[in-house]
């Protein structure tokens, strides 16, 4: 049984995604835990209420990064997790953190990597006027947005999208994938080589919600 640690700083709606699929299709695998820099961060209520540890580190309580960074490691650590899964965690982290979990950890990005990669990306994707737009779960690296991809999804830009609305259609596509890529780690189907993330057995590694039906909800 493997040990899952999701890290989040708000209400973390992809955690809540990956805990009802963990339990719902009997992953080998358990979260084991649910932290935060924030001790208001809504998402601990959904973690404890389901039987789940928590914790908060608050990042404000540490004069630098690297402080923060060493205390949450320690926390995570107590878990002996087999993976790390930032779910809206909200925070850069050192090197010498991402180095710690390396080809353990997984991000969720609201973009489809290497387009359009740091903050504000459904502005800048309107503003680049792409067609297709998305989100990508991929390891995380020391550099930002950069890692080997496990797994994508995409959604067409309507006429009168907006920042806010690319947003929340999306992240229907999100709760798709995330959890589909935390599932692929703990049954051990996920292979690197040469940068690039192959699943074994062979499966999709992508999801298209074209139409504004399939997307969830209309602009």
């Amino acid at each position: 049984m493997k040990n899952i640690v999701i890290l989040i700083s708000g209400r973390g709606s992809n955690m809540e995604a990956i805990v009802r699929a963990c339990a719902a299709e009997r992953w080998p695998a358990r979260v084991a835990a649910v932290l935060s820099n924030r001790p208001d961060a809504s998402g601990l209520q959904f973690a404890a209420d389901h039987g789940i540890a928590t914790g908060v580190v608050d990042h404000k309580q540490f004069p630098d990064r690297s402080g923060f960074d060493a205390a949450m490691r320690d926390a995570i650590d107590a878990y002996q997790p087999d993976v790390v899964v930032l779910a809206g965690f909200m925070r850069i982290l050192t090197d010498d953190f991402v180095e710690h979990y390396a080809g353990r950890m997984l991000n969720i990005h609201p973009s489809l990597l290497p387009s359009f990669p740091g903050m504000h990306t459904h502005r800048q994707a309107l503003d680049a006027g792409v067609k297709l737009h998305g989100a990508t779960v991929h390891f995380v690296t020391p550099e930002l947005d950069h890692g080997p991809i496990v797994v994508q999804a995409a959604l067409d830009v309507l006429p009168g999208d907006t920042p806010e609305s690319l947003a929340d259609r999306l992240l229907d596509s999100e709760h798709v994938i995330y959890p589909r890529a935390v599932r692929w780690f703990v049954e051990d189907r996920l292979q690197v080589q040469d940068g690039v993330v192959q699943v074994q057995p062979a499966e999709p590694q992508w999801f298209m919600a074209i139409s504004p039906e399939a997307a969830g909800k209309q602009p």
